[in-house]
């Protein structure tokens, strides 16, 4: 019986000769869910690639003296090895420069001609070089690219027009009749609102003004566009248009297009409406996470903001960076990144829950047992509540995971985590093992960190597949890591041990904070010019704030803190947020649940009390010592406040 099937892609990048850690993000996504797909038993296909024609690689070539295949052919090797230093599992990696993907290219641009959806006349229109994108004024923010913030200039010139306005009432009902194709629910709200109801408009699909790209074969002088060229990548990649498809008939149509949110609207409108006028099926899911934002804005390279994925690789370990990744932000949402969260991160969760919990598990096997554990075991009265939590894990991680809430996942996986080192202060084995009629109680009880420790290896590889084997080194298990294996508890007869090294130091974290903005100077003094104009910002500023309505589900007093609440929330698009609000002295719980409220959205998460707070709830200085919350009862839940 032939495997079942995963297909996912990432965007095809821009030749850039600095890829940034937010391009990271996306990539180590996909790796992840392609590896948990291969844990389940899955076929998988795992794209991605480089998209490498136009004029601004034309440009950039010329200006270095060099050929445009010569200088992206330096540019790829560059981007290959990062995503080696990433651990990125990749089945395939296209290059639009690739002779199949051009002939491919070319018989896609002749088949939607023929079939009357591509026509020529002439282009008029404002020209984001940068982008490769064309814009009306009405589209202009200030003037300038809606998406970059560059300069745009006019451009006419004779091109061939793609009928997408054609194809707007074709992909309403495609998304009506397939609610999860765009998600999350936000990118679906805004494709619809901000440019179908609008009115789409042709899509001018060659140029005439350079020569880089795929010559159109039936006309000289003219050059495929780049949505074209570009978009194309996922089918010609297995085969479409060339003498063997079998690869396209047989992980066709792709499971997941994961990328960030601004090249939704590529991936979701123009992609699809292709895809109907080619007689194929279309993608199952468009996903747009958000952006990975510094305090300064979206990193940028232009911006000089960037943030080297290389060297906190370097620093920290790939897998730590990869756990971050995955970690710190709400998948869909935008998150802040910052060296700060990064190393709290690593020191609080890597080395002090996940590191200590192996470190002193096998210790004290070795000390107590001289590395094996005995046969000869017997229960104590906090097993049950640890085997049962550890029993539920698998189910729960496979749903959060097939979901794409990676963070979800992590979460519960550490909740497990704590729960466990939790378990060693209930039953102290140290006590134990004072009293020689203890030892079969001392025994069970590490033998449950073991296996507790062996669940945590197989769920946690797909996210972290070097710290894994590293786990399962020190726990003495040879065989593979089968996800099946995580859903029972008891599996191994025994265990014998044998100590490693630490799996995450700690770090010194003001010294480390001071050595970072030493090699990464540019993000830092974007953040300083940041702070210096806070007193007065553009409309374009207060854009980048995401508001939004959640329900309050639940609602408790932070212990030791007078002030502080914990909320747990509903956003639209996961029912497990927690927001931390210093309104204890103006509301109880039970005045807050199942009421409407505001919150910032996007604000980076901080740790009050011991909770971490992922938003802030919006409320109002109503008088002397008077705090009202915002309240947005009649509002629907996940609606942005604009």
């Amino acid at each position: 019986m032939d495997k079942k099937t995963f297909y996912i892609t990432t965007p095809i990048y821009y030749p850039s000769d600095k890829l940034h850690i937010g391009h990271s993000y996306t990539t180590v996504a996909a790796d992840a869910m392609a590896r948990y797909k291969r844990m389940r038993g899955y076929d998988v296909m795992f794209l991605t690639g480089t998209d490498e024609h136009g004029q601004k690689i034309e440009d950039k070539a010329k200006a270095a003296g060099l050929e445009p295949k010569a200088y992206v052919d330096n540019i790829v090797v560059g981007i290959k090895a990062l995503w080696k230093l990433m651990n990125i599992s990749y089945d395939k990696f296209i290059r639009t420069t690739d002779d199949y993907h051009v002939k491919a290219v070319q018989k896609i641009f002749r088949k939607l001609y023929e079939n009357g959806d591509i026509y020529k006349g002439v282009y008029e229109g404002l020209y984001c070089k940068p982008c490769e994108s064309f814009w009306t004024e009405t589209q202009l923010k200030d003037g300038k690219c809606p998406d970059c913030g560059g300069e745009v200039q006019k451009a006419s010139e004779e091109a061939y027009f793609f009928r997408l306005s054609k194809y707007a009432d074709k992909l309403l009902k495609h998304y009506e009749e397939n609610p999860e194709f765009i998600e999350p629910q936000s990118r679906k709200n805004e494709m619809i609102n901000n440019f179908i109801k609008p009115g789409l408009e042709d899509l001018c699909v060659s140029r005439t003004s350079f020569k880089w790209g795929v010559p159109v074969d039936f006309d000289e002088g003219h050059v495929v566009y780049v949505w074209i060229d570009a978009l194309s990548n996922y089918i010609t990649a297995l085969g479409y248009g060339s003498d063997d498809d079998s690869l396209y008939k047989k992980y066709w149509p792709a499971d997941v297009h994961l990328m960030a949110k601004e090249i939704v609207r590529f991936h979701s409108i123009i992609w699809p409406a292709m895809l109907m006028s080619l007689g194929e099926p279309l993608p199952k899911k468009v996903f747009g996470h958000g952006w990975l934002l510094l305090e300064g804005g979206k990193m940028s390279k232009s911006k000089g903001n960037v943030v080297d994925p290389v060297v906190l690789c370097e620093r920290y370990g790939v897998d730590a960076i990869r756990y971050f990744l995955l970690r710190e932000i709400a998948f869909g949402s935008d998150g802040v990144f910052s060296n700060e969260n990064l190393i709290n991160r690593i020191n609080f969760e890597l080395a002090n829950d996940l590191g200590n919990l192996l470190s002193r598990t096998v210790a004290m096997v070795e000390k107590y047992f001289g590395g094996t554990i005995p046969a000869e075991r017997e229960k104590t009265e906090f097993d049950e509540s640890l085997i049962s939590m550890a029993k539920g894990l698998k189910a729960n991680t496979e749903s959060l995971y097939d979901q794409l809430l990676f963070p979800n996942a992590l979460t519960d996986i550490w909740k497990f985590i704590s729960r466990a080192n939790k378990y060693i202060d209930e039953t102290t084995p140290w006590l134990l093992a004072k009293d020689e009629s203890k030892k079969t109680v001392l025994a069970n009880v590490l033998y449950n960190l073991c296996e507790s420790l062996r669940i945590v290896s197989v769920l946690i590889n797909p996210v972290m597949p070097e710290t894994s084997p590293k786990i399962r080194q020190q726990l003495g298990l040879t065989d593979e890591i089968e996800w099946d294996s995580a859903g029972v508890f008891g599996l191994k007869d025994s265990y014998s041990v044998q100590k490693g090294e630490i799996i995450f130091p700690r770090i010194d974290t003001e010294a480390e904070l001071k050595e970072l903005e030493k090699l990464m100077p540019l993000a830092k003094e974007e953040e300083k010019k940041s702070a210096e104009n806070i007193a007065l910002i553009g409309i374009e500023d207060f854009a980048k704030v995401n508001l939004k309505v959640v329900k309050v589900l639940a609602c408790e007093p932070v212990k030791k803190a007078k002030k502080l609440l914990k909320l747990t929330v509903d956003d639209g698009e996961r029912q497990d947020r927690t927001i931390v609000s210093g309104i204890a002295l103006w509301y109880k719980p039970e005045d807050l649940i199942g009421r409407n409220v505001i919150i910032v959205d996007n604000l980076k998460p901080a740790v009050l009390c011991g909770v971490e707070s992922q938003g802030m709830i919006l409320a109002a200085d109503a008088g002397e010592n008077d705090v009202k919350v915002i309240f947005a009862d009649d509002v629907p839940v996940g609606s942005k406040v604009r």
